[in-house]
């Protein structure tokens, strides 16, 4: 199966993970939000697998900026919403090992227990 991540291309950890997986020699496709953008399907799809409250970036500028009334009171349809107009706002990377099965975020111990070349 393909495995694609999503990301932005100059994010540290996105420099991270895929430093990992050219080091363990996986293959993948690589997904710039800021070029090709995210759909609400594939968002919709990827919150009902692993939650909004994971795909979100709180603790990123991005959301950090946002005016209080943006970020108080969130709820799915909401962050969505925000994630859509302003893909930074996603947690990165996201990594599709395919057959519905997602990585959120970069850790080493975690992709090398799930992802094999």
């Amino acid at each position: 199966m393909a495995i694609t991540i999503y990301g932005i291309k100059n994010c540290d950890t996105m420099k991270k993970a895929r430093a990992w997986l050219d080091k363990k020699g996986v293959g993948y496709d690589f997904h710039d939000y800021k070029t090709a953008g995210i759909d609400r399907e594939r968002l919709e799809k990827w919150s009902k697998k692993v939650g909004w409250e994971t795909l979100i970036n709180r603790a990123g500028l991005t959301f950090k900026k946002l005016p209080d009334k943006d970020k108080e009171g969130l709820t799915e349809k909401k962050a969505i919403a925000l994630m859509l107009d302003k893909p930074s706002m996603i947690k990165r990377p996201v990594l599709d090992l395919g057959g519905g099965k997602l990585l959120v975020g970069f850790k080493p111990e975690t992709y090398a227990e799930s992802v094999r070349p």
